[in-house]
């Protein structure tokens, strides 16, 4: 079988496999998991078809409580169903998953989970609002990269058929479901021998219909409603074992093996970390790398966290663990601990009572990551120095100062396991002026036209378009498993002059490493123009200097204000990833495929100013001393309140993380 490797994002590797085993699809649009919604509408308006010959219908309802009714109704038709949805859509859905799992109805509702309201709203990922639902009946199983989201896709769409338990399949909103990275596309004979003709056929079979009459959805009092609560019991026994052998059988026919709970690492490890999601990726490479010093350290990947199964957890872990450390990505606050520590907890107690595990290890528990806050090797690092010590410290937070409650972990900024051998870049733009978009298309460029692979994550400000966007790239020989931003970048391009006046842009540049600047400069005076900040950083970097008008060379290409194209030719001509006339002829490829629908003017238009730019390319010469007189803007000028000035003013300039918990206000409330 041919092997078709892609770059794409992991909505779209959801929407892949969820599209073809579906017939009817309801959709709500919320971030960010509007994407998966808006791929399926488009491939049914272009009449593409499942792998039954028939093109999935699109209901776009009026709120998520409506998609989830027009799930369950369409359920009880007997057809198969799935929706897309994230954070408080999540939570109106509750009602009718309830309802769904209690009635055993075959069904995915795919999620790319995102943190819940509370203090503030964030539109960033966590685990909150999967972990609400954990009561109501729907197996949970989580995907930890773009390429397990397309499988674990299609391994939940199986498992659910013939385990009659519906399925929640989750990954990390952001993170990983606008992640793009190249993988191998799983084809339809795949998918159509994962799914069997049979259980389809039985879930049609259940269905309500006139011409089978049955009674569904009654009222039960005291005496009967504990019993059919307990009914169900045989189905969630056998859940996990059925999503194995699916598992299995998914490895056999395509060499990717999954396990529900899956050890990487050391054979003989004594510290043990337990996670879910894409924080998996940054363990699993910081074990490896920890592990050729000479330490012996392990991470377990859980996939499935409901229905939890005792048995399988605890023979992942080697028999040499003396200490396990649980890391979740949410607070619940007043409890004993987080929703997965509370789980292993447990586990590892009735392991040790069953016989299962000759002793209890040292446990703690942790909390990372809330919102899309980092999650770094350097973190990872900490918590398993943690594990280390006499008393490790538990409950405790990793990524943040805590210095109210003080639950917060120490680690060293600087550490850094990233090795040479994998290209890092970065792209500084502004919301809608197309740098995101063009560095989409370098990444597939790379990615289906090299044997490298290929990762791109783009980071947002909530207020999107107008906002700075900063693009992280990575292309490398090995499979990339690096969940976190670039730090030390061989390349930075800053699309627009300003972004040198507002942040140290440049403290993530690596030594050696070269610097792209649209500038309005000519190339012998641009030196003296630059921030005195950034000409430190280029000189103590021994960095080099390339510069470009880009707004000149759009506007002579009849381009107006649009310079992205000419920015992602510069990025090749500089880098060197791939040969010059090679990329130079991809990029009008991917001009010619982007914009062909736009008329042929518009393809000629950015054809032209792909011509035009490396003649307008200019490398500049590194001053011997910093000696401008420019400053970095200060966020905030004027007279303003203590905490506009230490707090809003950080935000601004981009250094919220730095921010302490005492420094912010317990209810939310701001009193500028």
């Amino acid at each position: 079988m041919t092997l078709i490797y892609k770059t794409m994002e992991g909505n779209e590797a959801l929407a892949h496999v969820s599209y073809r085993t579906s017939e009817v699809i309801c959709i709500y649009p919320i971030t960010p998991a509007s994407p998966m919604g808006e791929y399926s509408d488009g491939w049914a308006a272009q009449g593409k078809k499942n792998i039954w010959g028939t093109i999935p219908k699109i209901d776009e309802l009026q709120s998520e409580a409506g998609a989830a009714a027009a799930v369950h109704g369409a359920l009880q038709t007997g057809a198969l169903t799935t929706t897309f949805t994230a954070s408080q859509g999540l939570l109106l859905m509750i009602p009718n998953m309830y309802k769904i799992a209690g009635e055993l109805t075959p069904c995915v509702i795919h999620v790319s989970a995102r943190a819940l309201a509370g203090q503030a709203l964030s539109i960033f990922g966590d685990h909150g609002d999967v972990m609400s639902v954990r009561g109501t009946g729907f197996a949970l199983l989580a995907s930890s990269s773009v390429q397990e989201v397309m499988d674990l896709g299609l391994i939940s769409a199986a498992a659910t058929l013939e385990s009659r338990v519906p399925f929640l399949h989750f990954f990390d909103g952001f993170r990983t479901s606008h992640e793009i990275a190249k993988i191998e596309v799983v084809s339809d004979e795949i998918i159509k021998a994962m799914i069997s003709d049979e259980l389809v056929i039985a879930h049609r079979n259940r269905r309500m219909s006139p011409d089978a009459p049955v009674l569904r959805g009654t009222s039960q009092n005291p005496d009967v409603y504990f019993q059919g609560r307990e009914t169900v019991n045989s189905y969630y026994n056998a859940c996990p074992g059925i999503t194995q052998r699916l598992m299995d059988k998914f490895g056999d026919l395509t060499g990717r093996y999954y396990k529900l709970y899956q050890y990487y690492g050391a054979a003989d490890a004594d510290r043990v970390i337990v996670l879910m999601g894409s924080g998996v990726e940054a363990v699993r490479e910081t074990a490896e790398y920890l592990n050729q010093q000479g330490e012996k350290v392990g991470v377990i990947h859980a996939r499935m966290f409901r229905p939890f199964d005792i048995e399988r957890f605890v023979g992942a872990l080697p028999a040499t663990v003396k200490s396990v450390s649980v890391l979740d990505r949410i607070k619940e606050p007043g409890s004993a601990g987080e929703p997965l520590y509370l789980d292993i907890v447990n586990a590892l107690l009735e392991g040790v009572q069953n016989g299962l595990l000759k002793s209890l290890p040292n446990i703690t528990g942790g909390r990372y990551g809330l919102s899309s806050k980092e999650f770094t090797p350097a973190m990872v690092k900490s918590v398993y120095d943690n594990m280390a010590v006499a008393k490790p410290k538990n409950h405790f937070t990793i990524g943040i100062n805590d210095d109210v409650t003080h639950t917060s972990l120490d680690y060293d900024r600087s550490f850094s396991i990233e090795p040479d051998e994998m290209f890092r870049a970065l792209f500084y733009g502004l919301g809608s002026d197309g740098t995101v978009g063009a560095n989409k298309n370098s990444i597939k460029i790379i990615g289906e036209n090299t044997a490298n692979y290929a990762q791109g994550y783009f980071v947002y400000d909530s207020k999107k378009a107008g906002s700075i966007t900063t693009s992280h790239l990575r292309f490398g020989p090995r499979e990339i498993h690096s969940t976190y931003l670039i730090t030390e970048a061989q390349f930075i391009g800053c699309h627009h002059w300003i972004f040198l006046e507002m942040i140290d842009l440049l403290k993530n540049l690596k030594k050696g490493g070269t610097l792209l600047l649209n500038s309005p400069y000519a190339p012998d005076e641009l030196w003296d123009k630059l921030p005195k900040v950034v000409q430190e950083h280029l000189i103590k970097k021994e960095a080099k200097l390339y510069t470009i008008d880009a707004y000149t060379v759009a506007h002579h290409s009849g381009m107006g204000q649009r310079i992205n194209t000419i920015m992602q030719a510069c990025f090749f001509a500089i880098s060197g990833v791939l040969p010059r006339e090679e990329a130079i002829e991809q990029i009008k490829n991917s001009i010619r495929e982007t914009y062909g629908k736009k008329g042929d003017e518009v393809v000629k238009q950015n054809i032209q100013a792909v011509d035009d730019t490396l003649s307008n390319l200019y490398q500049v010469t590194i001053g011997s001393v910093a000696d401008s007189k420019k400053e970095l803007r200060q966020p905030i000028v004027g007279e303003a309140s203590d905490f506009v000035c230490n707090v809003l003013a950080k935000i601004i300039a981009g250094e919220g993380d730095d921010i302490p918990v005492s420094d912010l206000p317990a209810d939310g409330t701001l009193k500028i």
